[in-house]
């Protein structure tokens, strides 16, 4: 397998209101550099796997990448809706109509998503809205670790709730980290991710969908 690349911050970390460039510029280069250097490591033993390797070795391998490619994946849509001086929501976007139909509005939708995240505070996580394939509907749940999420999903919008991500400027005072979450969302990203699945959930064949 190829080598992974990790790609830069999509922002000026020194932009972010309530978010520092030092905590922004650690949790990039040590937290998801980490993982792509992982994730890498992994893939190199896996290139490795012949006939004789034991099946418990090769499980464990296996598992080893689901986890670091989750994180890589993650952490990226997490930086990529994240935006330097925050942007206008979600108000009269493709997103905030989907927000009004399935989950009762702007208001509801974000008072669950904060409450997701609160839920994490302390401990380790990613609060995550997805549009279902599967089902074609939004579906938000946490995810306790990276091997955690829907099959069918597409993610919209991703919440990085690791202490990594907001001890260093909040301690464990993670509501005020997810008010400077909330503060820099890059709508205009989720609003693209958004059309991408319904692009992707029209074509029903691919998922066998009737």
């Amino acid at each position: 397998m190829s080598e992974y690349v990790p790609v830069a911050l999509p922002f000026d970390p020194a932009a972010l209101p309530g978010l520092s460039e030092k905590l922004l510029r650690s949790h990039h280069d040590n937290n998801y550099v980490g993982a792509v250097k992982k994730l890498n490591g992994v893939r190199q033993q896996l290139s490795l796997v012949d006939s004789d390797t034991p099946g418990y070795v090769l499980h464990g391998l296996t598992q080893g990448e689901l986890a670091f490619k989750h994180s890589v994946v993650l952490h990226e849509l997490y930086f990529g809706n994240l935006v330097g001086g925050g942007s206008s929501g979600p108000s009269g976007s493709q997103t905030a109509a989907m927000l009004a139909d399935h989950l009762g509005g702007a208001a509801a939708w974000e008072a669950r998503f904060r409450a997701l995240g609160a839920s994490l505070g302390g401990g380790s996580g990613w609060a995550i809205l997805e549009y279902d394939l599967h089902e074609h509907v939004p579906r938000m749940y946490t995810a306790a670790d990276h091997t955690q999420g829907l099959s069918s999903g597409v993610p919209l919008l991703v919440l990085d709730m690791y202490e990594h991500s907001y001890h260093m400027d909040y301690g464990t005072a993670a509501a005020r980290y997810i008010d400077a979450f909330f503060a820099n969302i890059h709508w205009e990203q989720v609003d693209r991710r958004l059309a991408f699945a319904l692009q992707v959930a029209s074509e029903k064949s691919m998922l066998n969908v009737p």
